[in-house]
């Protein structure tokens, strides 16, 4: 390692953000950059540890030591190499991680870890400004031809890696543009959509077509899929859990995803908001206490809403590991978003039972009662309300981020593929399925998951179906990145 003694010299120091009141005035990213003096010193902290740990806890296997060192000894487009020998789009993991790789990071055990997400992040913005980052088409084709359903970031990254192969890749898109969840789902301010669109000028160039506004099984025909030699679905798990209780039939109780995705689209010039999913003077309500109900918090704010209150079912996490959940382990403890900090109410162990309707039918606010986990030995915990905590609450918007149940149906049932007891699509190790030439990757294979784990799933597919069209593959799957010569 660069300087071993590092970790010592110097402490663990992040991106500081604009205010809350000044960056809630729009969808703007709001970090300051550091330094590159600062990032080596950052990169420097990184240990001679032995064991990376962190290598374990990034779905992509990463070479974390090996781009930190870089960094530390100024040697940026090394550092760009060895990061993309592993993850195709590290200017989205960059931003968007939850950086599991950071929980086992073996610094973390006595001091804040290596801040790894962050240089990871400076590393690809360093080689889109210096011009490193170019497009790299095939040198040579094969007569295949693949689809790729879904533009996520599962398919992109299989549709990279197979157009790589020298293949012939189509993705096909259901919306008006290329990015799934990583244009619709994710607001602007965590990531503006030019860092989606630069990417794709370069797979662009690279070969590979696009198709949007094409949704496989309703506009264009299952039957037209024989044209392609294989197929990897990677349309992500967006079957969304409803909240079934009494009036939840309100116009104004409205799943998170709807309301994030349109304003996405108001953000991109495509429509104004509607009245209905715009919290401008409203009491907002956000059931549902995990990133897409933060990202709900941070919208409607940003709309200019009356108030923001969060419910979680789930007690209060602790705010450092407890001895159940031991280092190298994710953390499950209290986490405080950028869009916590900008102003919402945080309630824990509340259950929402109705949903309460004027005599228009508008919602006007919403019945809960408070509840707690009862554990007992060798049984799941059980949930009971809590006699006596029933409560009102002003709401003119709810918003339902509680999560999902998997993919949509219509291409399973029309494509005749099976499904695991998750209600996902199953896939074998090899990501396919029990159709010969079709593969499964993603959230449409895992479930609901992480960006890292769709980019690892996406990368892991094409190279079983590399092997399935060609016989061998030298695409590289998790452990297998080349680092570059020195």
């Amino acid at each position: 390692m660069g300087e071993l003694r590092g970790f010592l010299e110097y402490d663990r120091k992040e991106e500081e953000n604009i205010k809350p009141e000044e960056r809630v005035q729009n969808y703007k990213e709001f970090h300051k950059e550091l330094s590159t003096e600062e990032l080596k010193k950052q990169g420097g902290r990184c240990m001679d540890c032995g064991i990376p740990f962190c290598h374990s806890g990034c779905p992509l296997g990463n070479l974390i030591p090996d781009f930190n060192d870089a960094v530390y000894r100024n040697e940026w487009q090394k550092a760009l190499k060895i990061l993309h020998a592993t993850n195709n789009f590290p200017e989205f993991t960059g931003r968007l991680c939850p950086a599991p790789c950071e929980s086992a990071c073996v610094l973390g055990i006595i001091e804040p870890p290596v801040a790894i997400e962050m240089i990871e992040k400076y590393i690809v913005e360093r080689g889109f400004k210096e011009g490193w980052i170019k497009p790299e088409p095939p040198a040579h084709r094969t007569d295949k031809k693949v689809a790729v359903i879904g533009s996520g970031p599962a398919g992109l990254a299989a549709a990279q890696q197979l157009n790589r192969a020298g293949h012939h890749v189509t993705v096909f898109e259901r919306d008006a543009k290329i990015g799934g969840l990583l244009r619709y789902g994710i607001p602007d301010f965590k990531m503006e959509k030019h860092i989606i669109d630069r990417r794709l000028e370069i797979m662009d160039a690279e070969g590979i077509n696009f198709k949007t506004n094409t949704e496989v099984g309703k506009n264009y025909p299952v039957e037209d899929l024989q044209n392609f030699d294989a197929i990897v679905l990677a349309g992500g798990a967006t079957a969304k859990r409803d909240l079934s209780i009494p009036g939840s039939d309100a116009e104004d109780v409205v799943q998170a995803m709807e309301f994030l995705k349109h304003n996405n689209e108001a953000v991109d010039g495509l429509h104004k908001v509607e009245d209905r999913l715009n919290a401008h003077g409203k009491d907002v309500i956000v059931i549902g206490g995990g990133d897409t109900g933060s990202d709900c918090v941070g919208t409607s704010n940003r709309h200019g809403a009356n108030s923001v209150t969060n419910f979680e079912i789930l007690p209060v996490p602790p705010e450092s590991r407890t001895l159940e959940n031991p280092w190298p382990y994710w953390p499950f403890t209290l986490k405080t978003s950028s869009s916590h900090e900008e102003g919402v109410e945080r309630n824990w162990s509340i259950q929402t039972k109705e949903f309460i309707k004027d005599e228009n039918g508008n919602l006007k606010g919403l019945k809960t009662v408070q509840v707690e986990w009862v554990r007992r030995p060798g049984q799941r915990p059980e949930l009971k309300e809590v006699p006596n905590t029933e409560k009102e609450w002003p709401c003119d918007l709810a918003l339902l981020s509680l999560g999902f149940t998997g993919p949509e149906k219509t291409l399973s049932e029309k494509l005749g593929l099976e499904l695991d007891s998750r209600s996902n699509i199953k896939g074998e190790k090899d990501y396919s399925t029990n159709v010969k030439n079709i593969f499964v990757a993603g959230d449409m294979r895992r479930g609901q998951s992480l960006i890292v784990w769709a980019i690892s799933e996406g990368r892991e597919a094409a190279h079983h179906v590399d092997k399935f069209l060609m016989g061998s593959s030298k695409l590289p799957i998790k452990g297998e990145g080349d680092l570059p010569t020195p």
